[in-house]
């Protein structure tokens, strides 16, 4: 499959990526409802095994169940690992509820738990989910 670069950097990637949203499961204010894990790892796998080359999944994507999902599926894959890119400033609190935190603080600790649920030392490309709608301070501190 052809790949493109990235922006500027030495990252080549397919014009075709692996969306982890649904894989989240239902259970949560976003949800797609229920996923059966084994699917979405065979999901995963057969996009690999077609040329995909990323996987993109997001911290709140079933309060952090893509992200496990996404790991058990790389870790189980036999070829070259996928880039895999992730999402911040998107929390939730202890009944679930969604809100954009957008502090350096908060950054910090999202990135330590993708890093921790994704099971890996590096993420590849870390976006922020819903930047600050107003381009002042809270856009400058998550930057």
């Amino acid at each position: 499959m052809q790949t493109r670069k990235l922006g500027n950097s030495d990252i080549h990637i397919t014009p075709v990526g692996f969306g982890a949203w649904a894989l989240g499961g239902g259970g949560w204010q976003f949800g797609w409802g229920p996923q059966d894990d084994n699917d979405s790892i065979a999901a995963i796998h057969r996009s690999l095994e077609l040329g995909v080359n990323w996987i993109d999944t997001a911290a709140v994507y079933g309060l952090g169940h893509s992200e496990e999902v996404v790991a058990r599926a790389v870790k189980q894959w036999q070829g070259p690992r996928p880039y895999l890119f992730t999402k911040c400033g998107m929390r939730w609190d202890k009944n679930g509820s969604v809100s954009k935190v957008h502090s350096a603080e908060s950054i910090r600790q999202e990135c330590t738990d993708s890093l921790r649920r994704l099971q890996v030392d590096v993420i590849d490309l870390y976006q922020i989910h819903w930047p600050p709608e107003d381009n002042g301070p809270a856009l400058e501190e998550s930057w």
